[in-house]
């Protein structure tokens, strides 16, 4: 006869995410960093935060972050999740579009390449106005969007098996 704890394996264990920031305009990190509590805490999860100088750091960070598991592997520290935040404001020069373009490219190019789960909260405008409006505790927080997508890519990539529980 089979045990009924056979076919009720345990709950898997709360998502640990690692929010790497840029908090370069500090009021929008406060406001994108709040919403991604709300949505984590609400989710269960736990986190982690660490500053970076701009955006243009963020891919690299979340590098180290993935280098550093291999290297902390036997003490348990393992983040499920990523999720990266910071504001590139458009400006006089061309410089804007060279730190949007890469640091977007740098984190969908980790992503791919190491399968993490990743919230882009990295908000590109052309005013400080346009920032505030999607740092507000709001609707319309893209925080609390990047903490969505990043738990919804931890919840597919436990569907397909991804992570040893």
């Amino acid at each position: 006869m089979t045990d009924e704890a056979d076919f009720n394996p345990p709950a898997p264990t709360p998502p640990h995410i690692l929010v790497v920031q840029a908090p370069y305009y500090q009021e929008i990190a406060a406001g994108l960093l709040a919403g991604v509590e709300q949505e984590l805490r609400a989710a269960g999860a736990t986190w982690e935060v660490v500053d970076v100088a701009g955006a243009f750091e963020l891919p690299a960070a979340v590098r180290y972050a993935v280098r550093a598991m291999n290297f902390i592997q036997h003490t348990g520290r393992r983040w499920h999740g990523f999720i990266t935040l910071g504001c590139v404001v458009r400006g006089e020069t061309d410089h804007y579009d060279h730190i949007c373009r890469e640091t977007a490219r740098g984190l969908m190019d980790i992503s791919v390449q190491y399968a993490l789960a990743l919230g882009f909260g990295v908000l590109t405008v052309h005013s400080y106005d346009q920032a505030e409006a999607r740092a507000r505790p709001d609707e319309h927080n893209k925080g609390v969007e990047a903490a969505r997508a990043c738990l919804g890519q931890i919840a597919l990539k436990r569907r397909l098996g991804l992570y040893r529980e």
